[in-house]
């Protein structure tokens, strides 16, 4: 299925399917295309589905917003859906979830962070990210995009030539933009509210992916209805390297407990 339908609003959103509505948030570097292969499947299956370009990504790398901002336009866009988000989309999907918790149906996260608790730990997480905006911006997309890749935590991922194309249709000024507003060191730590998170919540994580392995499952247990979930033989983009195990995991959770 492929006729994905724009949606009008401040943030780039396409939507695909009708039944119970999904809200499907990418990555760093990313674009709404990396979610669509998945959630096109669900589309097929009964579902809504939606994708977004965050804020500094896409169609949307005008938009230069924090989380929370950028949790007022998702929500405004989306309303009532289960939220699945991955990695930095993730960790908009929580905020989403606390600001506006009678719109998020469920919350499924893959490999999201609530956040750094320490203070001094974010700061230099801060100064860090503000370094590597400057970075994008002096050597451009195609260097980064080496550059980011190349690090451990991809390791065994393998970009195809339109996955890395659709990578490149992002603008260095707006990577840079959502690493100052919405990197990890510029948000605060989320990790003392997740008890208020009263909807369903999966965390999802690779199995080599061992620090976000952790962090789902601490996730998982501070919430009222958490749920843990590990694939085998991927990283940190699960959902890349293994879309088939991700989606089952995302379906099954979603007809045992997910009530819409």
């Amino acid at each position: 299925m492929s006729d994905w339908r724009p949606l009008g609003g401040q943030l780039a959103g396409w939507t695909c399917g009708q039944g119970p509505r999904l809200v499907f948030v990418h990555g760093f570097t990313q674009t709404a295309s990396s979610w669509k292969p998945i959630a096109a499947l669900f589309a097929a299956d009964g579902y809504e589905t939606i994708v977004v370009d965050m804020p500094g990504h896409g169609a949307s790398a005008d938009l230069h917003v924090d989380l929370r901002r950028s949790a007022d336009m998702l929500t405004s866009l989306c309303g009532a859906a289960v939220y699945i988000g991955y990695s930095l989309g993730g960790r908009l999907c929580m905020h989403a979830a606390l600001m506006y918790p009678h719109l998020v149906r469920g919350l499924a996260l893959l490999a999201a962070s609530p956040g750094i608790a320490d203070e001094r730990e974010r700061a230099a997480r801060r100064t860090a990210d503000h370094e590597l905006a400057d970075h994008i911006v002096d050597v451009g997309i195609d260097c980064f995009l080496d550059e980011w890749l190349a690090q451990p935590l991809f390791a065994g991922l393998t970009l195809d030539d339109d996955a890395r194309a659709d990578r490149m249709t992002n603008k260095p000024e707006g990577l840079a933009s959502s690493l100052r507003h919405a990197g990890t060191g510029a948000q605060g730590s989320l990790w003392s509210h997740l008890y208020e998170l009263r909807m369903p919540v999966l965390t999802i994580f690779g199995a080599q992916d061992h620090k976000f392995a952790a962090i789902g499952r601490q996730v998982s247990a501070s919430v009222c209805e958490g749920e843990a979930i590990e694939i085998p033989s991927a990283g940190h983009a699960a959902h890349l390297q293994e879309p088939q195990l991700v989606a089952k995991a995302l379906a099954d959770w979603l007809h045992k407990t997910v009530r819409y």
